[in-house]
């Protein structure tokens, strides 16, 4: 099955974004180029009230950064190219009017940790467990650190980042603020997902964005910030230790 981002609006106006890719939904660039293009269409779509978004299957829900794109990287601007696609989705979901709500229903690495960090509400199952595994591999969590550590503190994002090679549970996230709510079943996630974005669609418009806006408040140097970011990962990559590091970690 082919890799893919698509976009659907109900007629309550809720957009579900759904992405997918065979190696566990990892993270090409042209995944997260069309991501965060389908996440700002939405944020200025006026049929949408919110936005859910999701990846395919049961099993994992973000396996984070391609490694087939990863030790393809020959130079620094190649680097700064690829981690500035995380960054471009997270700013796009930052700056998205609407609520975006993330269903996690499987685990999360890396990447995909951010990606549930930038949402403004993240509801998992408990088979959610979530790795920042960027430290083994000889990089770092530098573009997604910001969305970490806005959500589970400096501490919590310490955690993850330095214990890189162990998972933590579903209800570890919960605790530390990652999940607002972790639900036994995927199917109970889904009715609690549905009820949350069936509830925010019929709320105002104007009183959402601005709670938006007051809840992500301090973070306008974002923009300027994760592009920094992207370049140090970009640089890093290109290391011999993460070369050989990513080369042991696919075999």
């Amino acid at each position: 099955m082919e890799a893919y981002v698509t976009s659907a609006t109900s007629p309550e106006g809720i957009c579900t974004v759904e992405f997918f890719h065979p190696a566990s939904n990892s993270l090409p660039g042209a995944i997260l180029t069309t991501l965060a293009e389908t996440v700002q269409e939405a944020g200025t779509d006026p049929n949408v009230r919110v936005v859910v978004l999701q990846s395919a299957g049961e099993r994992a829900f973000c396996a984070g950064a391609s490694f087939d794109e990863l030790v393809a990287i020959q130079t620094k601007e190649e680097g700064l190219a690829f981690f500035s696609g995380f960054a471009k989705v997270i700013n796009a979901m930052r700056e998205c009017p609407k609520f975006v709500i993330a269903r996690v229903q499987g685990k999360a690495v890396g990447g995909g940790v951010g990606l549930a960090a930038a949402a403004d509400h993240c509801l998992a199952t408990v088979h959610a467990s979530v790795k920042l595994s960027e430290l083994a591999v000889g990089i770092g969590p530098f573009v997604v650190g910001p969305a970490v550590e806005r959500k589970l503190g400096l501490s919590g994002m310490a955690a993850l980042a330095i214990d890189a090679t162990e998972w933590k549970s579903a209800e570890w996230a919960h605790a530390h603020g990652l999940f607002a709510e972790v639900c036994d079943t995927v199917d109970a996630l889904d009715v609690a997902v549905h009820r949350l974005a069936t509830q925010l669609a019929k709320s105002n418009p104007e009183a959402m964005a601005s709670l938006k806006r007051a809840l992500w408040s301090g973070t306008d140097h974002w923009g300027e910030l994760l592009m920094e970011r992207a370049a140090t990962s970009g640089e890093l990559v290109l290391s011999e230790f993460t070369r050989n590091a990513i080369a042991a970690f696919k075999a």
